[in-house]
């Protein structure tokens, strides 16, 4: 079984409502598809999300990746995908994100001819039930706090707060509030500043935030300052996470051994692919470091999907998956992921375990 076209798609997708980011306002997902067909006729997708400040990656200059790839692959065995990839990576740096979407959609092609699902393919399932993480920020303590009580009653059992949208101090009363109003749940609440304040202002907010329930603060200077991360880390009750710092293992292993990060937060579009990730959380495992697998804001059904197989598949998942389809108001899959008692059930079929509707995507698909 062989490559017979690579295709990217761009994508825009409409959000329920915006979601408020420390840089930015997100109101649509500007997402790449790529569509493999092999010559026996197996079709194959793949997923991601457009992040220019966290991989560098535009919609048009994703696109422009993949169509650069297509005929440097096109004719390999479906069935390498270690090598497929190795050629990609000879051929084009970086462009993590785009080499993401070709390595899911390799690793769809393969499970559907072979029958299998894809956390199969990555080693086996270890659990089929996953703990679901939901992103909290409107922008209001009082919008934050109906947001996460609406959540709670659909069943999410982990909450993340956005922090990094005002100083410290009033972040830290926001983060305080919504915590106090959920004293008697028992669920995770973490919080994340996306790169947005120095090391000195995020010691501020975790001083202030130091006797509440918080398991972890994700990201809250700059992804290539490790120094600064281990200054929060050595500064703070809560545990610091690594999120746009962390592009390659040894990202990984530079702030543990800087002892700037406690865990991590894990995506496909950062990495360069589901094995990438999948090999990072055996690193976690030997480091002894807490992981949490998320889609980047807003990634649709195809990309979750292939985010709940390595879900599957890793060794641990300490933090609980940040799904973003659900902050979608459409999906191009014709059955979307659904949440049942705070955790998602892993899909069971061949490949991904989704079918896409290509309808929904010649309907969403915009010149990039």
């Amino acid at each position: 079984m062989h490559i017979q076209r690579l295709q990217p798609i761009a994508i825009s997708l409409p959000m329920i409502k915006p979601v408020k980011m420390s840089f930015e306002e997100v109101r649509n997902a500007e997402n790449l598809l790529v569509r493999l067909e092999t010559r026996d006729g197996t079709v194959g997708w793949g997923e991601a999300a457009s992040a220019p400040t966290m991989t560098g990656e535009t919609h048009g200059s994703m696109v422009a990746a993949v169509h650069y790839l297509a005929d440097k692959l096109t004719g390999m065995p479906v069935d390498d995908i270690p090598a497929i990839m190795k050629r990609a990576g000879q051929y084009l740096y970086g462009n993590n994100g785009a080499k993401a979407a070709i390595e899911m959609a390799l690793f769809d092609a393969l499970g559907k001819a072979r029958g299998k699902p894809v956390h199969e393919l990555l080693g086996g399932a270890r659990r089929t039930r996953i703990p679901a993480l939901r992103l909290i920020g409107t922008g209001s303590t009082e919008g934050d706090i109906a947001e996460t009580k609406k959540r709670l009653a659909e069943g999410y059992v982990a909450i993340k707060i956005k922090v990094g949208v005002a100083s410290p101090e009033a972040d830290a009363g926001r983060a305080r509030a919504i915590c106090d109003a959920i004293a008697g749940e028992d669920i995770l609440i973490c919080a994340d500043a996306n790169q947005a304040w120095t090391p000195d202002e995020a010691i501020r907010f975790v001083q202030g935030v130091a006797d509440t329930r918080i398991e972890f603060f994700e990201q809250p200077v700059a992804g290539h300052d490790v120094a600064g991360m281990a200054r929060v880390a050595a500064a703070s009750r809560v545990k610091i996470s690594i999120d746009e710092g962390l592009h390659s293992i040894d990202d990984l292993r530079r702030h543990h051994e800087a002892k700037a990060a406690h865990g991590c937060s894990l995506k496909t579009i950062k990495l360069g692919g589901m094995q990438t990730v999948y090999d990072a959380a055996l690193a976690c495992e030997q480091l002894d470091m807490k992981v949490n697998l998320a889609c980047k804001i807003a990634e649709a059904g195809v990309a979750s999907a292939g985010l709940l197989h390595l879900a599957a598949a890793i060794p641990a998942l300490d933090w609980g998956v940040s799904l973003s389809s659900p902050y979608l108001a459409d999906d191009i899959v014709d059955q979307p992921l659904r949440l049942e008692q705070g955790h998602f059930t892993v899909p069971t079929g061949p490949g991904l375990g989704i079918r896409v509707d290509e309808a929904q995507v010649r309907r969403y698909t915009r010149e990039a």
